[in-house]
């Protein structure tokens, strides 16, 4: 027999963190083609006089919101890093840990309470971008600060416990672990061949036309050839850049469409708010140049079947190795027939 990725068990490498995840396609071969079902869609106001990040409204440390008309940031209320926390290690032979400190934020997307990132305008969405970017810089130039996590959890399913549209960053003295994995793989690549790895990735995709779900001027959404999670996607702009500062104005209004562009398909899948955790992966804010350094957004959406059918990570993922029994170029043909219209504005 010829080795098929479409049909036989194998698996593929991430260049960026240097794991491996099983594919195994002879599993499930068209797994939309199960039953779909109609879920109840829940209604939500524009605002909520209970909500604690709607606009005015009282936060649970007894501090009121602006009537903010656009992104709003605040620092965490519980925050899981904190940052005049003491000074300490613990180096007993294998028993070892040190303190971490950092910063907390909560980005509110829109004042309007029932408005998620694919139902906003993309001048909006880019606003959103603005004040990442800002944050970015801001928080980066704390002296303790050596990386900038921005990510955003997406539906109950992902631990979302307020529906009100918002993502968090996190910032720290460590360079956490997953783009402490990217960021030795990018140099080590960067180092050999002088391009970055995305970059050079980039160019397979484009000949291949295989992953690549959807693309404007100056960025380009695909289905990672070694995606773990059913769906997931990642975007990535064209031109290398170490961090997302490095915009130019047209690719941060580019950035924001593509970002509304992957949001709205993945609504249009089920014809659902679809639930995931995403975030950005870029250079560490340690005063160090990083022209290894490509910065992306990564999505990771649970799904898999339909609206109500999950894909969990237990048993051999848990214990072995990441798995998946759809390939990615089938995800990526699926996420790439779906329409750009919110499945909430066809007439």
């Amino acid at each position: 027999m010829t080795f098929d990725t479409s049909e036989h068990s194998h698996r593929r490498l991430n260049p960026l963190t240097g794991e491996w995840v099983q594919v195994s396609p002879h599993r499930s071969k068209r797994p939309w083609q199960g039953q779909q079902e109609k879920t109840e869609t829940e209604s939500i106001p524009a605002f909520d006089p209970t909500c604690y990040l709607c606009p005015g409204n009282k936060r649970s440390n007894g501090e009121y919101n602006p009537a903010y008309t656009g992104p709003f940031a605040f620092t965490n209320d519980f925050s899981a890093i904190i940052a005049d926390g003491p000074d300490g290690t613990i180096n007993d032979g294998l028993l070892q840990a040190k303190t971490e400190k950092g910063i907390c934020r909560v980005i509110c997307f829109s004042p309007r309470h029932d408005l998620t990132i694919p139902e906003l305008d993309v001048s909006d969405i880019n606003a959103v971008v603005a004040l990442w970017q800002q944050e970015y810089i801001t928080l980066g130039k704390e002296p303790f600060v050596n990386y900038v996590q921005i990510f955003e959890n997406k539906g109950a399913v992902m631990g979302c416990s307020n529906p009100h549209p918002h993502g968090q960053i996190w910032s720290q003295e460590s360079v956490p672990v997953e783009p402490l994995k990217k960021q030795v793989h990018q140099k080590a690549y960067f180092d050999k061949h002088g391009r970055t790895l995305l970059s050079d990735y980039l160019q397979q995709e484009f000949k291949a036309q295989q992953r690549i779900v959807l693309e404007n001027e100056h960025f380009v959404v695909l289905v990672p050839f070694w995606a773990t999670w059913p769906f997931e996607t990642m975007i990535v702009p064209n031109r290398a850049m170490a961090a997302i500062t490095d915009m130019t104005a047209a690719e941060s209004q580019a950035f924001a469409d593509a970002y509304k562009r992957i949001t709205t398909r993945y609504d249009n899948l089920f014809s659902i708010s679809f639930p995931y955790s995403a975030g950005i992966h870029q250079a560490p804010t340690d005063g160090v140049p990083h022209p290894e350094w490509h910065w992306h957004m990564v999505f990771y959406p649970p799904l898999l079947r339909s609206a109500t059918v999950k894909k969990f990570m237990v048993g051999y993922e848990m214990l072995a190795n990441p798995q998946r029994d759809i390939t990615p170029e089938s995800s990526a043909e699926r996420l790439r027939a779906l329409s750009d219209v919110h499945y909430k504005n066809v007439k």
